[in-house]
């Protein structure tokens, strides 16, 4: 950079550090309006000039945006002519401005030179524990900004006078994208049975109590495990998986308590439970708990089993028939 060059820049940045705590009137050139949506994490591109600006507001759902990121592009011409441009970002605008030339009252968050490289990335931190850092590559020109402080103007200006024509002709590309959490989220819905409406039950996530099990939760990338605890539903254990940025809808439907017994049986076989014949041995049968006699009945042939029942369990008592083939000499 030349010598007077590195001047006007040290003059301007005094000028940004003295200008920096209270907000401003700027007039920019409005190049683009972006909107910042957890639906559209790739993002938006805008293309920009030397003396663009592009005003960035945020979606609704920022639940897992812990930060920005924007990637500025510059054409490999401006190589010739790093030092001429800045970056800067205002917050508390107030309004979005339309497109065009606009006036704007905002506070300024932000500021750099543009480097000497094609691409300048520029990440700003949403919320605090952000784990965002300046790294040779990256850039974090701003403290933590309040997204009640959105919408954000990123504009590009000259920090000398005088530049060259071929620097008013250049276009860069802006691509504005969220920095999503290492989380997603969880909304469970139970589902009762008709006959047991409203009982109480425990919920367990990673084996912490969930207080209230309706409300969506955050968790972290990664499988979970979901524990219900009841005296009145049988307990359920399932496992589930969430991924970043995304919400994982779970039913659970909660079971009657009563234990059951399912039967597989030849067809021509009578069964008995407690010397009551079954009606119907193709369904569960519902049972106390406790000890319980089961008897399988074909023609003359009859073979008995006791078994001990416990509350909330499920059994399958099976009669197999086989055929035992064996050679001597």
């Amino acid at each position: 950079m030349k010598p007077r060059h590195a001047a006007l820049v040290c003059l301007f940045c005094l000028a940004y550090i003295q200008g920096k705590l209270h907000a401003e009137s700027i007039r920019a050139l409005i190049e683009g309006n972006v909107h910042i949506e957890l639906d559209n994490p790739e993002g938006v591109a805008v293309p920009l000039s030397y003396i663009g600006s592009v005003a960035i507001s945020l979606g609704q759902d920022i639940r897992f945006f812990r930060g920005l990121e924007l990637e500025l592009t510059a054409p490999q011409t401006y190589l010739d002519y790093h030092g001429t441009l800045a970056m800067v970002l205002y917050a508390e605008l107030g309004d979005i401005p339309g497109p065009g030339v606009a006036d704007v009252d905002a506070q300024q968050i932000g500021f750099e030179v543009l480097p000497n490289k094609i691409q300048s990335v520029y990440q700003i931190p949403l919320r605090a524990s952000h784990g965002l850092r300046t790294t040779p590559y990256i850039s974090v020109p701003t403290e933590v900004v309040s997204p009640l402080s959105f919408p954000l103007l990123f504009r590009i200006m000259p920090v000398i006078k005088g530049l060259p024509e071929e620097i008013e002709s250049m276009v860069f590309q802006l691509h504005i994208k969220p920095i999503l959490s290492s989380e997603g989220a969880v909304k469970i819905s139970i589902r009762y049975p008709e006959q047991l409406p409203g009982k109480p039950f425990v919920l367990l996530i990673d084996d912490e109590v969930v207080e209230n099990p309706h409300e969506e939760r955050l968790l972290r990338e990664g499988p979970h495990n979901l524990v219900i605890v009841s005296d009145d539903y049988r307990n359920e254990s399932r496992r589930f998986l969430i991924e970043r940025g995304k919400t994982a809808d779970i039913t659970v439907e909660l079971q009657d308590p009563t234990p059951i017994i399912i039967f597989e049986a030849p067809e021509n076989a009578r069964i008995y439970v407690d010397n009551d014949l079954l009606p119907n041995t193709m369904k569960p049968y519902p049972v106390e708990p406790g000890r319980h006699e089961v008897k399988f009945q074909m023609s003359d042939y009859s073979i008995i089993r006791t078994l001990t029942v416990q509350k909330g369990k499920t059994y399958r008592v099976s009669l197999t028939v086989d055929i035992t083939i064996s050679e001597s000499e």
